[in-house]
């Protein structure tokens, strides 16, 4: 066999390799089939919340006293839910995929601080850069799953801890070029209390992590502020319950607002117009197969717009 032959064949497995992968995420994809049907008639549609904040900081648990997702005694009103009440959007977040395959190896998460610095070996299985560790696996799940949500625009909640400055700045301007409105939540409490929240996590990190985590998402502070501007807003945690009525109205408010993003004006107009759209009033063969709700958000976004039911 020559030098070029032996590529060609590297090639080829390394494609039937990768298409293997692919399929098998794909499979699991396919647990949720109701995001291929979602779309322009949903709820929700092209508004991204992120949220910021280290460990300890509950601002999973925040953003679902925000949204109603808890009850008065702030017990979940949901388990595992993908949804986030009557706003349609869709939880962005790989910790329930990374606490399942902690589970299927047998690995106690609470064990994670220990094994990080006891078990090297098994550290990396758990969270090691190759594709195969647990981690990436439900990194790579939950890519497949948010293509999909972004395929059809719809609204997502993208829980994340902003430790990375520049990769907020990627994932925002990635989704300002699909058509999305976003804005951020940033949750934010004192070092010890992210520090002593942690110990009572069902998934501990250690204490130093938690602390570099804690000044890495501080150090962005100011540059999230700048990127997002009005669009942001920061919600002191360190006493846990409820934020105050005014940030609440201002987070629903931007999620149930018209899309003021021209990209995703464009992008609902051409998928009415191509689903065959010619009012925005239910029923008939023509009529909007949406809620009530979601068609006058659209009449609204027209209006403020200048343009006239169609």
């Amino acid at each position: 066999m020559n030098r070029f032959q032996a590529n060609d064949l590297r090639n080829l497995v390394t494609e039937v390799v990768s298409a293997y992968k692919a399929e098998k995420r794909n499979k699991w994809l396919l647990e949720s089939p109701e995001v291929i049907e979602e779309g322009v008639f949903d709820p929700g549609i092209l508004k991204a919340v992120f949220t910021a904040g280290g460990p300890g900081s509950g601002k999973s648990f925040t953003a679902d006293l925000i949204f109603g997702m808890r009850d008065a005694s702030g017990k979940p009103l949901f388990q595992k839910a993908s949804f986030i009440g009557s706003t349609g959007l869709k939880y962005v977040n790989s910790d329930n995929l990374f606490e399942k395959g902690l589970a299927d190896a047998g690995i106690d998460p609470g064990d994670l601080a220990r094994i990080e610095e006891e078990d090297p070996e098994l550290w990396d299985i758990i969270q090691g850069p190759s594709p195969d560790s647990i981690r990436n696996v439900a990194k790579a799940k939950l890519a497949s799953l948010r293509a999909f949500y972004e395929t059809g625009r719809l609204g997502m909640l993208i829980d994340g801890t902003g430790r990375r400055y520049d990769k907020m700045v990627r994932q925002k301007k990635a989704l300002e070029a699909l058509g999305y409105d976003t804005m951020l939540i940033f949750v934010d409490t004192s070092e010890e209390i992210a520090v002593e929240r942690n110990k009572s996590r069902k998934r501990k990190l250690g204490e130093d992590g938690v602390r570099e985590m804690w000044k890495a998402v501080q150090d962005n502070k100011a540059g999230f502020q700048q990127l997002f501007g009005d669009d942001m807003v920061i919600i002191d945690n360190d006493k846990f319950g409820p934020p105050e009525e005014e940030i609440i109205e201002k987070i629903t408010g931007f999620v149930d607002a018209p899309v003021r993003n021209p990209l995703g004006q464009a992008w609902i107009e051409d998928e009415l117009e191509m689903r065959g759209v010619t009012t925005l009033e239910p029923g008939g063969a023509g009529g909007f197969r949406g809620g009530r709700r979601e068609a006058d958000r659209i009449q609204q976004m027209r209006d403020e717009r200048g343009q006239s039911d169609l």
